[in-house]
């Protein structure tokens, strides 16, 4: 009698593990907002720049990602987000000329690994590669369009909020500088998704 229990337990508790994680299996379409720091500089091949400049603001955009649990803790996914931050343009005078760094849309893929906390939190890190449109002004000069190529890594943590509802909070390090740019970017997010 015993062994047919704990045989019980054991198949209850295979057939549970799956169900517990179905939060972070699957298709999802998200929002995110949050804070943006650019610096740029002082090599930039778009503009001589004296020094580096920075500016704060804020973001807002959207991703979409596929997970796949692996066992009971651990989850795997792809990644693809766009975003923009508002009113984030970088400014320096220098000698009566203005120097105008106005960077718009990032798009970020990349792969994520997680580990499941409990059936509802789950604890991830992400790397991938990241492009950010930039436009460039010098004084009267005409605007130059570049799109800077790099790379970004985060970590952060999502929790299940209900079947289909999932809520996060991450920071990501974001560097498009290259061999001729010195450009990074550091970002606090939160996000709320819908898991199909």
């Amino acid at each position: 009698m015993k062994a047919i229990i704990l045989g019980g337990i054991a198949a209850l508790a295979t057939v549970a593990a799956p169900a517990a994680a179905e939060g972070f299996n699957g298709f999802q379409l998200g929002i995110t907002a949050g804070y943006n720091h650019d610096k740029v500089g002082p090599t930039f091949k778009d503009a001589s720049l004296t020094n580096s400049i920075s500016r704060d603001s804020a973001m807002v955009g959207i991703f979409a990602d596929y997970d796949m649990t692996i066992g009971t803790h651990f989850v795997l996914g792809a990644e693809a987000a766009l975003n923009g931050p508002a009113d984030n343009k970088l400014r320096v005078d220098h000698a009566g000329v203005r120097t105008t760094i106005d960077p718009r849309l990032a798009v970020y893929l990349s792969a994520r690994a997680g580990y499941l906390i409990n059936d509802k939190t789950l604890l991830y890190v992400r790397g991938g590669c990241a492009s950010i449109r930039t436009h460039t002004s010098v004084g009267q000069a005409a605007m130059v369009s570049t799109s800077l190529d790099g790379w970004h890594a985060g970590a952060g943590l999502e929790y299940a909020v209900s079947q289909h509802v999932n809520a996060r909070i991450e920071y990501r390090y974001t560097d498009v500088g290259g061999s001729k740019n010195n450009y990074e970017r550091q970002q606090a997010l939160v996000g709320l998704a819908y898991r199909f």
